[in-house]
């Protein structure tokens, strides 16, 4: 009998995601590397092993097997999830290139993976752009914001005020926040300083609604805002550090997984 040839459709779907597997690997060995002390490289292992599948799926003409009916179906649903993923990626975007107004009473600078050398880039991002405020508004305290994970010797916060001071900014203006280990966190336990602060200052205005800066990377922030927005702090701005280009994938593909995360959780309000 003779063998039956492959179409063009069939070569076309096999090579496609014969390539993307190959592509998500060799990205998830390049986030694996970087040593950034999270888990999610195992996202990109997981699509390499899905885009194998299909690809063999596609070679052994498998898909032909399945019902046309299925098969609409499973396509409706993944071009639904593709345009809600855009949906959220495109709020993600819109702040990407936020700049908050002069003289804020404080900014909070979240914390990020801090090295016995010094911070992370993309924690050293974070820092530069609160060390560029500062420095034109004398006035505005900082607080930076981050606890001791597993692969840290000490609370990230420690660091950040450090490197700080290092650069010139004023002991006096730092107040450092070293229990929080995720963004919620980091925003609970500054919302809880600057309340303790202000009521430290009898000459402070308002309590309840001081001038906030949230200091990340632009990827982190829509999520950041949020986050704060539903803690109370009405009054909140953002302060976008950039970020690593080559990486801004990951993250991109990391901050969608944490927006549902929150929203889910109650935590913020898409």
């Amino acid at each position: 009998m003779e063998k039956k040839k492959m179409s063009f459709p069939q070569i076309f779907f096999t090579i496609l995601f014969l390539a993307a597997g190959v592509l998500f690997l060799l990205y998830g060995i390049t986030v694996l590397l970087v040593n950034s002390g999270s888990k999610f490289f195992v996202v990109w292992f997981g699509l390499t092993a899905a885009s194998l599948v299909l690809s063999a799926a596609s070679f052994f003409r498998l898909f032909s097997k399945i019902p046309v009916p299925v098969r609409i179906i499973c396509l409706a649903v993944l071009i639904l999830c593709f345009g809600f993923f855009c949906f959220i990626e495109a709020r993600v975007i819109k702040h990407f290139h936020d700049t908050p107004p002069d003289h804020l009473e404080y900014i909070i600078v979240l914390g990020a993976q801090m090295h016995d050398s010094g911070p992370s880039l993309v924690l050293k991002y974070r820092l530069d752009s609160a060390i560029e405020y500062l420095s034109a508004n004398p006035e505005t305290i900082c607080i930076v914001s981050g606890g001791q994970g597993s692969n840290e010797s000490a609370p990230e916060a420690t660091g950040m005020k450090k490197y700080l001071t290092d650069h010139g900014i004023a002991e006096e203006r730092i107040l450092t926040e070293e229990k929080s280990k995720n963004t919620i966190e980091n925003i609970i336990f500054s919302k809880e300083i600057i309340t303790s602060h202000k009521e430290d200052e009898p000459s402070s205005e308002d309590i309840s609604s001081p001038a906030i800066g949230i200091v990340t990377n632009n990827f982190h922030l829509y999520r950041a805002l949020s986050l704060a927005k539903k803690q109370g702090l009405s009054t909140t701005y953002g302060l976008s550090a950039p970020s690593t280009f080559h990486f801004l994938p990951n993250n991109m593909l990391r901050e969608f997984v944490g927006v549902m995360k929150d929203t889910l959780l109650g935590n913020m309000s898409l």
